[in-house]
């Protein structure tokens, strides 16, 4: 007897949800239970009052949204400002730029800050030529501090910025700001009352991810001497094993994270759909060329930014090269040597990264594929909480998953009596899930250009919805689940927030490695093991870039 056509459907479609709600659902209900709950698990918001009545505790929230609004800002001024050059405007290696703007988003933050305190910091290059050559007797405080902090956020989350911009500037129809200029609005006001506005979709998700990535790292900050924010505190809190109840409060911290990642995505959401941003038609927008001044304006502009964005890359690369560099502008002494030690001596950092993002990102196509097809292709009840949940699951900071995975899978499973948390596996798992939206948002958006009579017709002649899906509508839309997967390893190798939490000897990935070195005083290997890393990213996002171009933009919708 031949099973219906639905069966097979509705079994995938459970099992996506089970996997939602074990790896998702449970871990953050799981956080919140212990946030609000006391040693014998009774309710109680004692902890919330004990949080909310420390002035450190405040002052920690207070500085967190603090530099988050003031990333949000640096960004959004730098990322539309190369969006609407990139987008709009023909100049001298506009192609070439538009690669290398995009560079800074494969810099590691914990590789991206160790690079600037290699230039900028109190003996770094700057301050020794400051003071050999100019005479300062003292030098310059550029990173340890808030406005370091700042610096490298700014330059590590502008592409995300600009991708974000650039995919909603592409669709901005011409013809209304041609009408706006017909009745006099030129220039300045013209993008500021027309085109950015109808920009703002992608402004708000750009925004939105800036925001949330900033507020919740807590690598970038401690590295500076910053610890008076809500991820740094998660984290010292979570990591002693001395007083109970300061490592309760990391778990209310946690809580609040979350907390306050929904009301972002919520108030955003609710934002952008106060108004309508659709245009009936799309027409393709011709450059303006840009004259002489203008022109070299806009790449001066451009040269300078990248000069400050490779600053990292640059200070990484000789301190992964150079031998007893201190006190001189660059290494006097060149060597091999740091990297024959972590390619060679000590090969787990890199061959676990590509084991764990590879496993990584086949959980992703398992689950992200037909999930992209249900939201896209399906009325299946449910389906609009699946959409939400992966949005959800894009704004929830790497700390508080990683805490969460802690506190979810810390028991014993049943017939091993192993807990997840002491398996190996439990690194690809939380990374999958970290990384789950990108491979959604990426084949989702080349399946919403794949016209659903193909699938009919298949379906007329007997094919079964799976047989469809496989045979018709992955062929067709395989370009988008590649960008989705290749930018689910891209960032899977360089997540080091949530998986700190659960790495145990011998599964430390690249990140975990880099800390680890660094905390140790091994400052060149954490380099070399920083230059392999941005090596590899580099390698991920040209492929990206060549499959996909400005598309990868989608993904952040």
């Amino acid at each position: 007897m031949k099973l219906p056509r639905t069966i097979p459907s509705a079994l995938g479609f459970g099992v996506i949800w089970a996997f939602l709600i074990l790896f998702v659902v449970y871990p953050l209900f799981r956080i919140f239970y212990d946030a609000f709950t006391d040693e014998a698990g009774r309710l109680t918001l004692v902890n919330f009052f004990e949080f909310f009545t420390d002035s450190f505790y405040l002052r920690s929230l207070w500085q967190s949204m603090v530099l988050g609004v003031a990333a949000v800002v640096t960004t959004s001024v730098i990322g539309i400002a190369v969006a609407f050059l990139l987008i709009r405007c023909e100049f001298p290696y506009r192609n070439l730029f538009s690669y290398l703007t995009m560079l800074p988003l494969i810099l590691p933050p914990l590789v991206g800050v160790l690079g600037f305190v290699f230039i900028l910091g109190r003996a770094g290059s700057v301050n020794v030529i400051l003071m050999d050559w100019f005479g300062m007797e003292k030098p310059i405080n550029f990173m340890y501090g808030m406005q370091g902090v700042l610096l490298v956020e700014t330059v590590h989350l502008f592409p995300m910025m600009t991708l974000s911009v650039l995919d909603a500037l592409s669709k901005v129809d011409p013809s209304l700001e041609e009408a706006a200029q017909g009745v006099g609005a030129k220039g300045w006001r013209r993008f500021r009352d027309i085109t950015l506005p109808l920009t703002t979709p992608g402004y708000v998700s750009g925004a939105l991810l800036v925001f949330i990535w900033t507020f919740a790292d807590f690598v970038t900050p401690l590295v500076l001497g910053v610890q008076d924010l809500l991820a740094p505190q998660a984290y010292l809190n979570i990591v002693q094993f001395v007083d109970r109840r300061i490592f309760r409060m990391g778990i209310v911290i946690s809580a609040l994270l979350v907390l306050l990642a929904i009301v972002f995505v919520l108030a955003a959401r609710q934002y952008v759909a106060l108004k309508d941003y659709s245009s009936l038609t799309y027409s393709k927008i011709e450059r303006r060329r840009l004259g002489p001044v203008e022109r070299w304006l806009a790449v001066g502009f451009l040269t300078l930014l990248l000069v400050i964005s490779f600053i990292p890359q640059v200070g990484v690369m000789f301190a992964a090269v150079g031998r007893g560099w201190a006190l001189t502008p660059i290494p006097v002494v060149y060597t091999l040597e740091f990297f024959r030690q972590v390619s060679i001596e000590t090969p787990k950092f890199i061959i676990n990264s590509f084991v764990f993002s590879g496993l990584a990102v086949v959980v992703c196509l398992v689950v992200g594929v037909p999930m992209a097809w249900i939201l896209g292709r399906t009325r299946a009840p449910g389906r609009n909480t699946m959409d939400a949940l992966t949005t959800l699951i894009l704004a929830i900071p790497g700390t508080a998953i990683g805490i969460a995975y802690i506190r979810a899978f810390n028991y014993p499973l049943p017939l091993i009596d192993i807990p997840l948390t002491g398996m190996w596996i439990i690194l690809p798992l939380v990374l999958a899930v970290r990384r789950l939206p990108y491979t959604v948002r990426g084949s989702h958006s080349s399946l919403l250009l794949v016209h659903k009579s193909m699938e009919e017709a298949a379906e007329n002649v007997g094919a079964s919805k799976p047989r469809v899906f496989w045979d018709i509508t992955v062929p067709l839309v395989w370009k988008g689940i590649l960008v989705g997967a290749l930018f689910s390893f891209l960032t899977s190798i360089q997540e080091a927030s949530a998986t700190i939490f659960l790495t145990l000897g011998g599964w430390e990935m690249m990140p975990v490695g880099i800390f680890t070195f660094y905390i140790a005083g091994s400052q060149s290997q954490a380099a070399a093991l920083g230059v392999i890393l941005i090596a590899m990213c580099a390698f991920s996002l040209y492929v990206v870039n060549r499959i996909a171009g400005t598309r990868v933009g989608g993904l952040f919708g």
